[in-house]
């Protein structure tokens, strides 16, 4: 498979506050690819730092698109060509309605869009009901739908999904992923962050770990599921004893 996302050794600094520390990973063509990990481990910076959205980062390393250097390059230019990004907590227009959301995620393009709204509607029958509507009158599932069709207007090649799950009921998680997976199948590789690591597993191809600002694990979604560490500390099968002695548990584990 063709590697389309290559990040190799990247430091990401807030202030004097290291968030990645030598962080590489890759991403291949036609793939999802799911981020694991505690809240602070630098899931979202890492996503971040690939979109050009934290000023003078990376601090050090490098981030190739389809071949090509992306780091310290402006996110405008890094949208053009082909990543998209849907941030934790959706940040849709909401004083504008469903429809100029849509259109303004096509914003750089200067084609004709009309076929590109009717798949959006495919994949979100109920935006389509409610495209006259205030986005900020939706419910979180349907704000969520939004920020990812807005996404998608701008034909991305990779999509960056950044906790698509937050705050959402578990039939809406479940409507949501079915629609992740149907993306993907119709051609946009995705990059995924997702607390709900059982769910993540079960749509992706490949999966990571990461803690402090590194990635610890790597390997088949299946793989990764099947690790004793990542049953106990991500499917929820962890013991209140051994969450207590997580430190020591980990010293002795061959995680590095």
């Amino acid at each position: 498979m063709t590697s389309l996302l290559r990040v190799e050794n990247v430091d990401t600094y807030y202030g004097l506050i290291q968030a990645l520390r030598g962080a590489s990973l890759e991403v291949q063509a036609g793939g999802i690819v799911a981020l694991l990990g505690a809240n602070g481990a630098g899931k979202t910076t890492l996503l971040k730092t690939v979109m050009g959205l934290l000023e003078d980062q990376p601090d050090k390393g490098e981030i190739f698109f389809d071949g090509q250097p992306i780091h310290g390059r402006e996110t405008e230019d890094i949208a053009r060509r082909g990543i998209a990004y849907v941030p934790e907590g959706r940040e849709v227009f909401r004083e504008l309605t469903v429809m100029e959301n849509l259109k303004i995620g096509a914003y750089a393009r200067r084609d004709a869009i009309g076929e590109d709204l009717e798949g959006i509607f495919r994949y979100f029958p109920r935006l389509l009901e409610r495209r006259d509507q205030w986005a900020g009158t939706l419910s979180g599932g349907e704000q969520q739908m939004l920020a990812i069709g807005r996404a998608l207007m701008s034909r991305p090649r990779l999509l960056l999904l950044d906790e698509p799950s937050l705050g959402l009921s578990p039939l809406l998680v479940q409507e949501i992923f079915d629609i992740v997976k149907s993306i993907n199948t119709d051609g946009v590789t995705i990059l995924l962050v997702e607390q709900n690591a059982r769910m993540a597993l079960s749509v992706a191809s490949r999966a990571l770990v990461m803690e402090r600002g590194r990635f610890v694990l790597e390997g088949s979604a299946e793989e990764v599921a099947a690790d004793p560490d990542v049953q106990e500390f991500y499917l929820g099968l962890a013991t209140e004893e051994s969450v207590k002695g997580f430190k020591r548990y980990r010293r002795k584990k061959r995680w590095r």
